[in-house]
């Protein structure tokens, strides 16, 4: 009896044993979806092509960069010498860019897992692959792999340059990032002008303009008559910097710009460039998913998702940030991912980095304009506003306003200069100028320019006096500031919702008719009302015990 079920059994277990191994031939042979992709791939082939085509394991293999791709196993119109199938996105071809991905390999842009063959572990969309594929829609940012683009300028440059070639009807002629290049009614032939859409990259004739306008009034060039708007010096400059912006990366310089004009170098350096108070971004392209805590992120367990909601919640994705919740439209926060996505660099040996990165990386070369709207935008408008307006954020102290003509008009371009040169000691304002800081003296005077321009250019006033000319009662002031001041600017002027007034820099930068102007007269749309006439809560304070105030703020100062 015993004898007859071990029999059974044994049959059951060949049997299922069979089975298995048969299961797993038909797998590997004929069920594996890069050759079912082949398959379905050879149908679609014309009868001429479809004989000569093999179904097997295809990759690309660039042994001086380290690659070995065999994402072409599947995708196997992007292989070298396929034809690819149209309007299927799997089959069809790669995208008409600068670099043959025959030559370089896919992982090397695009990030994943090159070497498997199946499509969750090629994607690196498995839990142990630290690197996972860039989001197709955002795959422009591999350019960031390589590639350090200089001197973007600031969004609203952009978006000025924008409008005008849109404006000057440019699509006329010109193809820009797959759009334009269609003959106005009536001309002849097809598109006249270069695709500009890598005009950056490849360079432009500086002197376009010029010969456009001679060739509009020759009496032969019929395609021409009329074409050429009439152009400003500034518009010409506009047009030229954003022509130099089209670098073969839809989005890519426009999403770095916004980066900037939001002020994010305030707290984040890139490329060894910003501030302290957040992390480094250098590499946050290369965030391990592995390593991020989704616990308040919606949605897949994504490097987009955690990015997007961390634009949109900083403090609920990681509690206890220092990031504000800045109101981002989504298509912000869509493009600021695409900028993310783009800060990565790959090991690739230094003989095969592009011209830029070189330029960044071993000369010193910045990516950001050095005007001082631009500077502005990226070091400055996140605590004082695009507007110089200021900023107040959720569970934070106000940011000063500094483009308002009552402080500009006591506020001197020394007065501002030294402010941005050695910042604030121990509050959030870092010092901006050299030595070890990002600005030369040239490029703060730009940045003081823009400040006064923020204030429609209002002037310092002038101070004939000496500096220090106070000589007042500091016991009496130090009991007005005990009651007038010490609930916004702190009972030791540390700060709070005023700024801080025991500051170092701020005391010896600031003279006595500054502080004294600025008690008597307050800050226009900000809390800080002015004390020579009275309010609902507070009585008027006379200039003797203005200048008592005046007196007992000093005795902060460390003399020198």
């Amino acid at each position: 009896m015993h004898s007859r079920a071990n029999k059974i059994l044994l049959l059951v277990s060949s049997l299922a044993a069979l089975a298995l191994l048969g299961s797993a031939a038909v797998r590997e042979n004929w069920l594996q979806e890069w050759k079912r992709i082949q398959r379905s791939y050879a149908k679609a082939l014309p009868p001429e092509s479809r004989r000569d085509f093999r179904v097997q394991l295809r990759q690309i293999v660039v042994p001086r960069l380290r690659v070995s791709d065999r994402c072409v196993s599947c995708h196997v119109g992007m292989a070298p010498g396929e034809q690819g199938i149209s309007g299927d996105r799997v089959l069809s071809k790669h995208p008409n860019v600068h670099h043959d991905p025959a030559d370089i390999g896919c992982t090397v842009c695009h990030g994943g897992q090159g070497r498997a063959t199946e499509s969750a572990a090629a994607h690196g969309d498995v839990s142990f692959w630290p690197e996972p594929m860039i989001p197709a829609g955002q795959a422009y940012a591999g350019c960031g792999t390589c590639h350090t683009h200089l001197a973007v300028p600031s969004m609203a440059r952009l978006e000025q340059g924008r409008a005008l070639f849109e404006r000057s009807d440019c699509l006329s002629c010109h193809r820009l990032d797959g759009r334009g290049g269609t003959m106005r009614t009536g001309a002849a032939g097809g598109m006249e002008g270069p695709d500009l859409s890598r005009a950056g990259a490849v360079g432009f004739d500086e002197k376009w303009y010029g010969k456009h306008v001679s060739r509009s009034g020759e009496p032969a060039a019929a395609v021409w008559r009329g074409a050429v708007r009439s152009l400003s010096q500034d518009d010409q400059q506009a047009l030229d910097i954003f022509l130099s912006s089209r670098v073969g990366a839809p989005g890519l310089i426009e999403a770095k710009a916004l980066f900037h004009s939001l002020g994010c170098r305030c707290c984040h350096k890139v490329g060894g460039i910003g501030g302290d108070d957040g992390p480094d971004l250098t590499r946050v392209g290369q965030l391990d998913p592995g390593r991020l805590v989704f616990d308040h992120v919606p949605g897949e367990r994504t490097v987009q998702n955690y990015l997007a909601e961390h634009f949109r919640a900083p403090g609920k994705v990681v509690p206890g940030s220092l990031m504000p919740s800045m109101g981002l439209s989504e298509t912000q926060i869509e493009a600021l991912n695409l900028y993310m996505f783009s800060l990565r660099r790959s090991e690739l040996p230094e003989a095969f980095w592009p011209k830029d990165r070189i330029r960044a990386e071993r000369f010193g070369a910045r990516e950001f304009a050095s005007d001082g709207a631009t500077l502005y935008g990226a070091f400055c408008a996140a605590c004082h506003g695009a507007d110089g307006r200021g900023m107040r954020y959720a569970g934070m102290p106000p940011f000063p306003a500094i483009g308002g003509r009552d402080f500009l008009s006591i506020a001197s371009d020394s007065f501002l200069a030294v402010t941005i040169r050695s910042g604030r000691p121990g509050r959030r304002m870092p010092a901006w100028g050299s030595p070890g800081g990002p600005f030369s003296e040239s490029e703060i005077d730009g940045i003081v320019r823009h400040i006064r321009g923020l204030g429609e250019g209002t002037p310092f006033a002038g101070d004939s006096g000496p500096r220090r000319w106070i000589v007042a009662d500091a016991i009496r002031g130090e009991s007005l500031y005990k009651a007038n001041c010490s609930l916004c600017h702190g009972p030791g002027g540390e700060g709070g919702e005023g700024p801080a007034l025991n500051n170092q820099v701020f005391l010896s930068s600031a003279s006595d008719l500054y502080l004294l102007e600025t008690i008597r007269g307050g800050r226009g749309g900000t809390s800080m009302t002015g004390f020579a006439s009275g309010t609902n809560v507070s009585s008027a304070l006379a200039p003797s015990e203005i200048e008592q105030l005046v007196a007992f703020i000093r005795t902060w100062e460390v003399k020198q």
